[in-house]
């Protein structure tokens, strides 16, 4: 501004020195000598480790922090990144400003860090950046728990005994899939499969309750614990024990025709009786088909009164749907829509000319000419203790469940599914596989893997995975048309990572290169 006024002013230029070493100019510091001659006479990294070794579990890949602290971490990644700086003494005197990895050899048993720091010398007056290297030497430990079962595989000290009390393992594969996706059982020593359930060893307590705790989390559940004398050290005053947690899932399950208990109907506002169950979570979703009102049980409400389903999911029978006549009664935020709809059975055509008129929930999806599963309330004999306390209760002819697809995947073509679910790695003794019955159980299986097709809801918190033996042209072809069965999108899918020992060898060979 000055400038443009004409006015004189003062440039201020920068001084110079010469390095009292080397006699190059420079600007004026505390030393009066440039940077390489001071890097020449300080070594900021002199008091810095340069070679660590560090303790490796090869079977739960996992480093040792001192004292009993095992970190899991992979490969070049950030958590093992933190860890190596971690075990770096005096790092704290420094200020880090960068931190990088060098690639080694994987077998080489050597991980190489790079470190960018800065430190301040001549008491203070000049700061100098400095890049150096560790070298870390990785020594194969075994954890403790790893050795324990390394040892012996069956020592345990904490079981969890999964149980239901149905007649189908539609429970099962779901909390599998939910078990999968959130690494629950990831510190599972043994997983084995049961007539009626699943059982899951830990090797710590902690483990166990962190598991039961997650199933709490996922499905009303209650459970109870028992612990038993191993040995025990009358000197030191330690004692071993072997801990059981026997958890009971509750047996109502969805897509149940449930009779609420008196006590249960007046304490929801006079819901029901007669009620289905829509989604069991950490509670019971309960709905009025009649009515369609909305409720929930958290489990603390069902074991209090503990009530069983009247009919179940294995008890459906197809119907078609003669004609529907909307009432236009919907509740916003549930999807569903009340209707009158005549149907008959599948099974009567040919035999007998019987038809119901019933009103059903599904308005909002069912036409004229549709199939759907429901109960057959007309022709079931019913043996309820609950049912039997309602006196002059006039039950409906039958109740619909849900939109069936069997009479399109009956006229279309089977095409294979583009997609595909991960299990737990089970283990099934003799006396197991001979009680249960294997037909009935891939029957359910294909149930379920058919559920997620027809239900989005369902498979909202679960992974599925596309499966990498199908081509392209199967792929596209497997998508849903207008006129075929559900199927699940392709931008639902994940991509399943799974790297073969061909493909790491190319990939070191290339890095090589």
């Amino acid at each position: 501004m000055a400038a443009d006024a004409g006015m004189f002013t003062v440039r201020h230029t920068r001084g110079t020195v010469l390095c009292c070493k080397c006699g190059i100019l420079m600007e004026p510091n505390a030393a009066n000598m440039c940077v390489n001659c001071l890097r020449s006479e300080v070594d900021i990294t002199e008091d810095l480790q340069k070679h660590v070794i560090i303790m490796y579990c090869p079977d739960c890949e996992s480093y040792l922090q001192p004292p009993r602290t095992w970190v899991k971490a992979q490969l070049e990644s950030r958590e093992l990144l933190t860890f190596c700086i971690k075990r770096l003494k005096n790092i704290n005197k420094v200020k880090l400003i960068d931190a990088r990895f060098i690639w080694t050899e994987p077998h080489s048993k050597r991980i190489l860090v790079e470190l960018c720091i800065q430190r301040a010398v001549m008491n203070g007056g000049v700061i100098l950046e400095q890049k150096y290297r560790v070298e870390y030497v990785v020594q194969d430990h075994m954890c403790e728990s790893c050795s324990r079962v390394q040892a012996n595989p069956d020592q345990w000290v904490a079981s969890v005994q999964l149980r239901q009390h149905v007649s189908h393992r539609r429970t099962f594969f779901y909390l599998e899939q939910l078990i999968l996706k959130h690494d629950a059982a990831v510190r599972a020593i043994k997983i084995k499969q049961m007539e009626q359930g699943i059982d899951f060893f830990f090797a710590n307590r902690s483990h166990a309750v962190k598991f039961i705790e997650f199933l709490g989390k996922v499905t009303p559940i209650k459970s109870r614990h028992d612990k038993q004398l191993v040995s025990h050290d009358r000197k030191s005053n330690n004692y071993n024990y072997k801990y059981t947690f026997s958890v009971e899932i509750c047996p109502v399950c969805r897509e149940d025709l449930i009779c609420l208990p008196p006590k249960v109907k007046n304490s929801l506002g006079n819901i029901g009786p007669i009620v289905i169950c829509t989604k069991v979570t950490n509670s019971v979703a309960l709905l009025d088909p009649v009515t369609l009102r909305q409720c929930y049980l958290d489990a603390d409400q069902y074991w209090r009164y503990s009530f069983k389903s009247l009919l179940s999911s294995r008890q459906l029978i197809e119907y078609i749907v003669l004609n529907i006549v909307p009432t236009g009664a919907t509740v916003p935020g549930t999807g569903y829509a009340l209707a009158h709809a005549e149907v008959a059975r599948v099974s009567d055509f040919g035999y007998n000319d019987t038809m119901f008129t019933i009103t059903t929930h599904l308005g909002h999806l069912l036409n004229p000419g549709d199939y759907a599963l429901g109960y057959d309330l007309y022709g079931a004999n019913h043996n309820d203790m609950e049912l039997e306390k309602y006196n002059g209760l006039d039950l409906p002819y039958a109740i619909l469940i849900k939109k069936s697809y069997e009479e399109k995947r009956r006229q279309s073509k089977v095409k294979p599914r583009s997609w595909k679910l991960k299990n737990l790695d089970m283990e099934v003794d003799d006396a197991t596989r001979a009680k249960l019955d294997q037909e009935k159980v891939s029957t359910e299986y294909e149930q379920f893997l058919r559920d997620l097709e027809e239900n989005p809801e369902l498979r909202f918190n679960i992974s599925l995975y596309r499966d990498k033996e199908l081509q392209a042209s199967e792929m596209a072809a497997s998508t849903n048309d207008g006129d075929e069965p559900p199927s699940v999108p392709l931008e639902e899918l994940l991509a399943d990572l799974e790297i073969s020992d061909d493909e790491s060898e190319e990939d070191e060979s290339s890095m090589k290169e």
